[in-house]
């Protein structure tokens, strides 16, 4: 039989080794459409400033709002989570590498021993002429370790690894531009909040002032009790509506402070002041659905998650074929140590090593199977996201377009409900209608400037929906590598 020569074998490993077993990831393309159907409506707002898609907080033109987020994203312990599991998602990248390199070992050892004459060994020695009970034992040995990558099973395990080690990335950013979004909202509907507040107060100065005129015209005999109740009860019940609405301003605040990273009730002082609404600003390059690809960090991480499992079937099928590995050992021992570094105590090992699960094709069946399955579900999740996505940019462009229509018609209601109520009471003060028109017209004002503060409200947190679906907050053109490193100081795959 003819003998195969160690570099003929070392030839063939090395050519094995090119190659890896299993699917190479071909990233999929979900049919997501040539333009967001609620595009037109919203480029069509031509009477509001384009906001940058990737600051998009700036285009509210509110200082206090891009303070916040500035300090959400800084102290957010949230994000801070998503940092340290992106660390951790790094070590496997650094122990999948490891596993393709040799590995090494010294292991150095000096005992003393003393022999008992009590034993029956040390009963025989102790009859052997010059024994001496005290013994001196010397070893010192370097090992080195390689299991041969011949079918790739351990390069699809680092490819798993580091595409784990992108999502965890991605999840950060998505996290970081989710805590924007949140802090945006939280502010917006605190502001919305306030607004309601002052419009009740005013209304419950206005209802004040009617009771006082309404008591003094009782007094004078000139109207019933009757209207004075009512007048006084329709006072009550506007005043009522304040409390509820400042339990949800003081929630609303809480929110924010631990948005911020802050104990709740720290910022109250400054968030109290009063302001306005931020006005929702334009949506400047928009781009097409599928954009929303590279520029959503959760669908990154989809696909990110997509190719993980992908790299794992592979190392599954890696299972099939033989697993090689060599190792050596050189050291020195003896029982002297004037003779531990001498040619005479030097030893060494090497070893060429096989395993192969040979008898277990059932078992490595069903974990290729499992790889499948979960390579698949992974497949139609990132499908179902890139859906979702879309979904969540249709209703956010839809609502804020329509909630800006609602805010436009009831300011105009607003001003004609306001000369409505002017007369009414002017009519009421000169006996031409009773107190009911003046309190139906109180709660009509109320309820029109209510819901318009409610839609100016909702429009702008529409905006927000709208930024955060479009996974506006960092720059997808700069690719996915400095975005992430910029969002959470945290170095790209390859560095």
């Amino acid at each position: 039989m003819t003998r195969v020569r160690p570099t003929l074998l070392a030839l063939v490993l090395s050519g094995l080794a090119g190659c890896a077993v299993g699917p190479d990831y071909v990233r999929p393309a979900p049919a997501l459409g040539d333009q967001f159907h609620g595009a037109a409506a919203v480029e069509a707002r031509h009477d509001v400033p384009s906001g940058n898609l990737v600051r998009w907080w700036e285009g509210f033109d509110d200082p206090l709002l891009t303070r916040l987020i500035a300090k959400a994203i800084g102290q957010n312990l949230d994000l801070q989570q998503a940092q340290a599991r992106v660390a951790q998602a790094r070590a496997g990248v650094t122990s999948a590498t490891s596993a393709l390199l040799p590995s090494g070992n010294v292991e150095v050892g000096a005992s003393k021993t003393r022999q008992s004459v009590d034993t029956p060994l040390g009963q025989l020695l102790n009859q052997t002429p010059n024994f001496d009970r005290n013994g001196h034992y010397y070893e010192g040995d370097a090992a080195a370790s390689w299991e041969l990558d011949v079918f790739g099973g351990a390069r699809r395990e680092r490819e798993a690894a580091v595409a784990e080690y992108e999502a965890a990335r991605a999840a950060a950013v998505a996290t970081r531009l989710s805590i924007a979004a949140e802090t945006a909202d939280a502010y917006i509907r605190m502001r919305g909040l306030q607004a309601r507040i002052a419009i009740a107060g005013q209304q419950v100065d206005t209802s004040t002032r009617l009771v006082s005129t309404v008591r003094l015209q009782f007094e004078k005999g000139v109207a019933a009790e009757l209207q004075l109740r009512q007048a006084e009860g329709s006072l009550a019940q506007i005043g009522a509506t304040v409390p509820a609405l400042e339990i949800e301003l003081d929630q609303t605040m809480n929110a924010i402070d631990v948005l911020v990273g802050e104990p709740a009730g720290t910022m109250r002082d400054e968030l109290a002041k009063a302001g306005t609404i931020p006005r929702a600003p334009g949506i400047a390059s928009m781009g097409a659905p599928s954009d929303l690809l590279r520029r959503r960090p959760d669908l990154i991480v989809a696909e990110r998650r997509l190719a993980a499992s992908s790299a794992t079937i592979g190392a599954a099928i890696s299972e099939y074929y033989p697993h090689f590995s060599l190792g050596a050992t050189l050291g020195s021992a003896t029982t002297f140590s004037s003779t531990f570094l001498n040619g005479s105590a030097s030893q060494g090992t090497g070893t060429l090593g096989l395993r192969w699960r040979l008898f277990d094709f059932g078992r490595v069946n069903a974990e290729i199977a499992v790889a499948k399955g979960r390579n698949q579900e992974a497949l139609l999740a990132y499908r179902q996201a890139a859906l979702r996505a879309t979904a969540d940019v249709e209703d956010a462009l839809s609502a804020l377009v329509k909630r800006e229509s609602q805010a436009r018609q009831l300011a105009s209601g607003v001003d004609s409900l306001q000369k409505a109520r002017d007369a009414s009471l002017a009519a009421y003060k000169g006996g031409v209608v009773s107190l009911i028109e003046v309190l139906d017209a109180d709660h009509a004002l109320l309820g029109s400037r209510t819901e318009e503060a409610v839609a100016d409200e909702a429009a702008a947190r529409a905006a927000v929906a709208s930024f955060r679906a479009l996974g506006g907050g960092w720059d997808a053109d700069a690719g996915m590598n400095p975005a992430v490193a910029s969002a959470t100081g945290i170095a790209p795959a390859g560095d």
